[in-house]
């Protein structure tokens, strides 16, 4: 577990079950957990208030800024809809993205493998 401000945020070192993600769920959004991925390192963090807040702790300890987005985990929805990719931190036209999803369908790709590797469905 890692402490951040007023916030709780949790780093899956080896894998998460999907219960525990559906446990975190109900108290702050009801139906998903917001995540931060570093594509580079392979890290994983998952339940914040904000991606900033995981944002901000991720590059306090080391990481890239265009190796991070945000994505978002539903844990009661069928696989295909399990990740959503829609964060304000995606937005960076200076890195090529000007959406707050994932233009880029590699990158995208690669935040799917580093999930499913992550997540215990």
């Amino acid at each position: 577990m890692v402490s951040c401000y007023n916030t709780v945020m949790y780093i899956v070192e080896s894998t998460v079950p999907l219960a525990e993600l559906q446990r975190l769920a109900s108290p702050t959004f009801g139906e998903l957990v917001k995540a931060v991925v570093d594509v580079e390192k392979e890290i994983l963090i998952i339940d914040a208030d904000l991606h900033a807040d995981e944002e901000e702790f991720l590059l306090e300890q080391g990481s890239r800024q265009e190796d991070l987005w945000g994505i978002n985990l539903y844990p009661n929805k069928p696989e295909e809809e399990f990740i959503e990719f829609d964060s304000m931190i995606n937005l960076r036209p200076s890195f090529g993205n000007s959406t707050r999803g994932v233009d880029e369908p590699r990158i995208r790709e690669r935040i799917i493998q580093i999930v499913r590797g992550k997540v215990d469905r």
